[in-house]
């Protein structure tokens, strides 16, 4: 029963933190094409990993900088709309399992297409 609320708490803050990057945040440093993928909370609620995607890999690291500067920010706004008795403490990660997936994606399609040329050479 434990892990569903975590699970749940987990996933809620995840949404809310995505909401804040989007509307509530003005820094120039965020763009691109980004999403937050992940937030894994500890189970005393004391923390939280937050798993951003970049696809642009030229502003990740930027991205990733101004959103651990803004955590204090966007740890309060957190706070104003969701109601725990600890607000976690934000720690900001690039994912790139979205980037991996495109990769492998075309990876796949290359082999698809040369098993294709093959098969019409025979």
């Amino acid at each position: 029963m434990a892990n569903y609320r975590l699970n749940m708490v987990s996933e809620e803050v995840k949404k809310i933190i995505d909401k804040i990057i989007r509307e509530d945040m003005h820094d120039p440093r965020i763009k691109g094409t980004y999403a937050v993928t992940r937030a894994d909370v500890t189970r005393d609620y004391r923390h939280a990993k937050i798993y951003v995607s970049v696809l642009e890999e030229e502003y990740a690291e930027a991205f990733i900088d101004s959103l651990q500067k803004a955590a204090g920010f966007i740890r309060n706004e957190l706070g104003h709309r969701i109601k725990l008795r600890y607000i976690p403490e934000l720690h900001f990660v690039i994912d790139k399992n979205i980037e991996y997936g495109i990769y492998m994606s075309k990876r796949i399609d290359e082999v698809v297409k040369e098993q294709g040329d093959k098969r019409e050479d025979d």
